[in-house]
């Protein structure tokens, strides 16, 4: 299910802003798409991130897939629990299966990416 205070890119990633935070991760789409996830790679605190950059990867069973930035800004923490129970992404991927933090300055880059109404109808054309 898809919160109207996120936001989405076409690569079935969401981000949510609290103040100069956006959280990032997967969408459900994403991680039904994928598979069961076995590896997560992420950037470590303190790199920065740039909008269209990968910044990290995800590996299941079928498939690697990039991570790509929708922002752009520097990681301020990042989803430890991930390394142990990367299943996380699977189970729980709006709430505990969330990626990385980044602090951001510039908010615009958020403002181009896809409401939850959005997202719903790009989803129902790529299966198109």
């Amino acid at each position: 299910m898809n919160s109207v205070e996120l936001k989405y890119n076409k690569n079935h990633e969401y981000a949510k802003v609290e103040g100069n935070i956006v959280t990032l991760g997967i969408t459900d789409h994403a991680q039904r798409s994928l598979g069961d996830v076995v590896f997560v790679e992420l950037p470590d605190e303190g790199v920065t991130v740039t909008v269209g950059n990968s910044y990290g990867t995800v590996e299941s069973v079928k498939a690697v897939s990039d991570l790509v930035a929708s922002i752009n800004g520097k990681v301020v923490e990042v989803n430890t629990l991930l390394s142990d129970t990367p299943d996380l992404l699977n189970s729980d991927p709006y709430g505990e299966g969330w990626l990385i933090k980044v602090a951001v300055d510039d908010l615009s880059p958020f403002e181009n990416m896809m409401t939850a109404a959005e997202y719903e109808t790009f989803l129902a054309e790529e299966d198109h």
